[in-house]
Order: structure tokens, then C-alpha cells, then sequence
């Protein structure tokens, strides 16, 4: 043990409130990695995040977290610290929970995270409406194409746009997706038409691909006349945000495999074209992820049900006249 660290002696007299406080921002840390994304988190400066830490660990008398200059580790006193810490915050959330759904007064904040397509287009403009029916509650919202860990950054909600896979979260259905394979008029008049997967292939298109760090060679699921069937697609263009590759197929550089909403109203003005109509794209499902324990959170509940009604009626709304039929 380091000479410059004393053990102190545990300290009963800690105020409860401050106390809660810093065993919040310990799990933070922990979760986050790091002491400035934890206060960000929080919404702290990363001297206060230190100093709640130093605090909890002189009221605990240990050491809850090795520091380098590169990195911090909780300590073994810290990993049993975390289990009982998230039994203790879960308790108190659950209670206070019971206590606002029989006041019908929900309150507090909760985390989420959604794409960026159906998060610019249907979920941010939602939220403050949300806010305006629940103004006791806060929703901190963050968009990304990336996959999240919904424990390790202490989400609350998750929405999700694509094929599901198993999981050990509850899953709300919103709406089943269409998807549409499309280019710019300027392309297809370079390019030519293709008519199929198989031509898309075949004659090498530039396909606009969605890729993240360390995933798989991309393939398009396609419908065909027998059944699905994958088709290993390549491109010269790829990128981990998806308003990217709409825009790289505007600037007529490819093949993009769309939502039908998240192109609508370039479909519906022309600027982009539906290509392999012989064989068009699988549907994506719109979904909303949560930990089984969260719905019984009544802001939780209230906000899943919330965005599923509000989501739902904007998506009937949407019709795409460039398909023929609405989403």
C-alpha cells in the first residue's frame, strides 16, 4: 500500500443525502471507466467526481479504486462495494417508484439511447412533449448508430432498429419497418438499373454501407422469389452514422438499404430512386429495450407507453407516394 494512503476510521455521521450522492458517482466511475465521464454523467466537474470518491473512500476506510495515469481499476474492496451499491441504489429506486405510483406523481430522470435516424426523427421531437405531460420527469437522450450496453452506461430505455437478436432484456414492439434499396437519378444514369441482389453483385455497385469497428463483412438480406438470402455487397464508401451514407447516396456515390422513413421525403421529391425492386429488402423492427425491473418504474412505463403511442401514429402518418403505399 501506497505510504501517502491511511485507512481512516469508518465514519457513521456521514450525511445520508451526501452519502447516496457519492455512492452514485462511485458506481458511475466504476461503470463509465473514468472519473470524467463519470462527471459528465453526473453533471459535475471531474474535481467534484474526485473529491465524492475520496470522500466515500475515506468514509469506507479503503481504497475503492487503483489510479495510474491511464487508467482506473476498482480495487478488490471496490468490486464487492459496487454489488452491494447497486442493491442499495435499486432498493431505493424501487420504493420511491411505489411511492409515485401511488401518488400518480412520477418523478426523476431517466437515461436513454436511440439511433440516430429514428432518434432525429421521432424520438427527440417527442421527448419535450413528454416532458410538457410529465414535467417532474427528465429524460437525458443520446443518439448513436453504435450498439450500447445498456447496464455498463446505465441506461434506462433503449430503442432499437433492426433484426433482434436474443437478449436477456424486455422487448416492446413499435412497428415493423419496410426498408428500400435506392440511388440518386444520377447514379442509376451512370450505373444503370439493377433489377436484383444478383445484378447488385454481379456488375459491383457501389453499395453504402453502415459498418461499425470489429462487425462482420456486410451483407443484404433480400426477398426473393424462393426465400431470403444474404448477398455479400462491397462499396468504396462506409460509415458508422447512417444520415452519412443517405447523404453520400444524394451526392449520387451509391446504393444506400434504407428504412423507408428515414429516406421518405427524398423518395417522395425524386432525388432518390428505388433500385432491385425484383428483390427488396427484409423489414427492420422498431423496438424499445428496458431491463425487466425497470418497467415497474412507473416513469418508465409511462414513458415506454408514451413514445410507443406517439411513435406508432407518426410512423401511419408517414406515406411514402414514390412506393405507392404508406409505412
Amino acid at each position: 500500500m501506497p505510504e501517502h494512503f491511511q485507512f481512516f476510521p469508518y465514519n457513521r455521521t456521514l450525511p445520508g443525502m451526501a452519502y447516496l450522492t457519492n455512492i452514485r458517482m462511485f458506481v458511475r466511475v466504476h461503470e463509465l471507466g473514468g472519473m470524467s465521464a463519470a462527471a459528465r454523467d453526473q453533471r459535475v466537474s471531474p474535481a467534484v467526481a474526485s473529491s465524492r470518491i475520496s470522500a466515500l473512500e475515506k468514509h469506507l476506510g479503503v481504497r475503492l479504486f487503483n489510479r495510474t495515469t491511464r487508467n482506473l481499476r476498482a480495487t478488490e474492496q471496490g468490486l464487492i462495494f459496487y454489488e452491494g451499491a447497486i442493491k442499495v441504489l435499486e432498493a431505493i429506486e424501487e420504493v420511491e417508484a411505489r411511492v409515485a405510483d401511488v401518488t400518480k406523481d412520477p418523478q426523476g430522470t431517466i437515461h436513454v439511447a436511440a439511433p440516430l435516424g429514428i432518434g432525429k426523427r421521432f424520438i427527440s421531437p417527442i421527448v419535450p412533449v413528454f416532458k410538457d405531460t410529465y414535467p417532474r420527469i427528465d429524460v437525458r437522450l443520446r443518439l448513436t448508430d453504435h450498439r450500447v450496453d445498456m447496464a455498463g452506461e446505465g441506461l434506462d430505455v433503449a430503442f432499437f432498429l433492426g433484426t433482434l437478436e436474443d437478449s436477456s432484456l424486455r422487448v416492446r414492439t413499435i412497428a415493423e419497418c419496410p426498408r428500400v434499396l435506392c440511388a440518386a437519378p444520377a447514379y442509376i444514369e451512370k450505373r444503370g438499373m439493377p433489377r436484383n441482389g444478383a445484378e447488385l453483385v454481379e456488375d459491383r455497385h457501389d453499395c453504402l454501407l453502415l459498418r461499425y469497428p470489429g462487425t462482420p463483412e456486410p451483407e443484404w438480406t433480400l426477398v426473393t422469389n424462393d426465400a431470403l438470402k444474404k448477398y455479400n455487397v462491397s462499396g468504396p464508401f462506409e460509415s458508422d452514422d447512417g444520415d452519412v451514407l443517405t447523404g453520400w447516396a444524394l451526392d449520387g456515390r451509391g446504393v444506400i438499404n434504407k428504412p423507408v422513413f428515414e429516406v421518405a421525403e427524398h423518395l417522395n421529391a425524386g432525388s432518390l430512386i428505388p433500385v432491385a425492386l425484383e428483390t427488396p429488402p427484409t423489414s427492420v423492427q422498431l423496438a424499445c429495450l428496458y431491463p425487466h425491473k425497470r418497467y415497474q418504474d412507473p416513469k418508465i412505463r409511462r414513458f415506454i407507453d408514451f413514445m410507443n403511442d406517439h411513435c406508432r401514429r407518426m410512423l401511419r402518418e408517414l406515406e411514402v407516394n414514390s412506393l405507392g403505399a404508406p409505412i
